[in-house]
């Protein structure tokens, strides 16, 4: 009862909080820069503390216990670039600074998540810079943040970047732009900031650059050359400011091939990834497709490349066959079949509007058929790939 009160009375307190921030910003305007903005973070900062008083601290038996075998591959990036083992994640689409959505799923497979997932798109507002709390926050479970970086280059304040076009402009060879240097006064923030945090980093940026039609980063309106030039200026800038700590993951889409022209070469990259999603039927240009078709049929061609794969985006719909069987037959493959595969990071969107006209949900952790699946076969892989417990 005691935890249940702090609780309510945590949450009051941060809603409070919240509402005074919003007043006072609406109050002082464009006053609120240096000390006023530096003390709204501070209160931010405190919320976010309390958070982590309440998910972590308080729990029964600390997260962060379960992940010790983990520390030494924290301490040293050169183990998780070419790891023996293979290291489970997920995202989860309600994360917070305090991660409760991903403990709670975490809870449903038994097991700990050496990885979680976080998106970031590009730009100057507030929510576009580096996630220097969700970055801390995921450091105190133990775990190590996978960093979905989307250049939407749009979201630029073009009186803060006046070289650059007319926003509706930018996306027409925007990655030349980039490569350029255009960019490079975000893109050094970003990578002090990723030195700073003191812990590796995988950076996944421009994901599916060779997909001709869902992001402006495409090849509708880049040269693969383009985009191979920009991924290695974006890298150059991390290593001079000497941000070592970060591993690159390239991402392309396995469906739409073209994957030589886009490789930015052996040195820039550290992991090859691929999204892995089963939609089944729930689309007219959808069907339920197999683990091995929708990743199998691609896994030759990837293992050219000489690098550690991580299967950046795992999940499957309910709608059109047996997710729980689905789920069963990828990860009793995995070890056997794909040795190449390094990492495997859950796809927990609860409301996915990115694909649909209606609201699509990847949730597993209430699926009891579908998790008890997934427990039973992380049980059953060889001593040789797992670590960590599954209990």
């Amino acid at each position: 009862m005691k935890a249940k009160t702090f609780r309510v009375f945590s949450t009051l307190a941060a809603v409070l909080t919240g509402v005074i921030i919003v007043l006072a910003l609406s109050f002082a305007g464009n006053k609120s820069r240096g000390p006023l903005e530096n003390f709204f973070t501070g209160a931010g900062n405190a919320v976010q503390q309390v958070e982590n008083n309440v998910i972590i601290k308080q729990r029964q038996h600390k997260r962060a216990d379960d992940l010790t075998w983990f520390s030494p591959f924290i301490a040293n990036p050169a183990l998780i670039k070419k790891p023996s083992s293979i290291l489970l994640g997920a995202y989860d689409n309600q994360i917070s600074e305090s991660l409760k959505s991903v403990i709670e799923l975490e809870d449903s497979l038994h097991t700990r998540f050496p990885l979680i997932h976080i998106y970031t798109a590009w730009g100057t507002k507030a929510e576009e810079q580096f996630p220097q709390q969700q970055v801390d926050a995921i450091i105190a479970l133990g775990s190590v943040p996978v960093i979905t970086w989307e250049p939407w280059l749009s979201d630029f304040d073009a009186e803060k970047y006046p070289a650059l076009r007319k926003a509706n402009e930018r996306d027409k060879g925007g990655l030349a732009d980039v490569a350029k240097g255009l960019y490079d006064p975000y893109i050094k923030e970003w990578a002090t900031a990723a030195k700073e945090s003191g812990t590796p980093i995988f950076l996944r940026v421009g994901h599916e650059m060779n997909d001709p039609y869902r992001y402006p980063w495409g090849p509708q309106n880049n040269s693969a050359k383009d985009f191979i030039a920009a991924w290695r200026h974006i890298h150059k800038v991390f290593v001079q400011a000497g941000a070592t700590n970060v591993i690159w993951v390239w991402s392309p889409h396995p469906a739409y091939g073209f994957f030589d022209a886009f490789y930015p070469g052996s040195e820039y990259v550290d992991y090859v990834g691929i999204g892995t999603l089963n939609y089944g039927t729930v689309a007219s240009w959808s069907k339920w497709w197999s683990f091995q078709e929708i990743f199998g049929n691609h896994y030759k061609e990837m293992t050219g490349f000489k690098k550690p794969i991580m299967i950046t985006e795992f999940g499957c719909l309910d709608v059109g066959g047996s997710r729980s069987k689905w789920f069963g037959d990828a990860l009793a493959s995995i070890p056997a079949n794909y040795p190449m595969v390094k990492s495997v990071v859950f796809f927990h969107f609860s409301e996915d509007k990115t694909t649909t006209q209606q609201p699509i949900d990847w949730y597993i952790k209430n699926d009891t058929a579908t998790t008890k699946t997934i427990i039973q076969q992380l049980k059953q892989w060889p001593d040789s790939v797992r670590l960590g417990p599954i209990k």
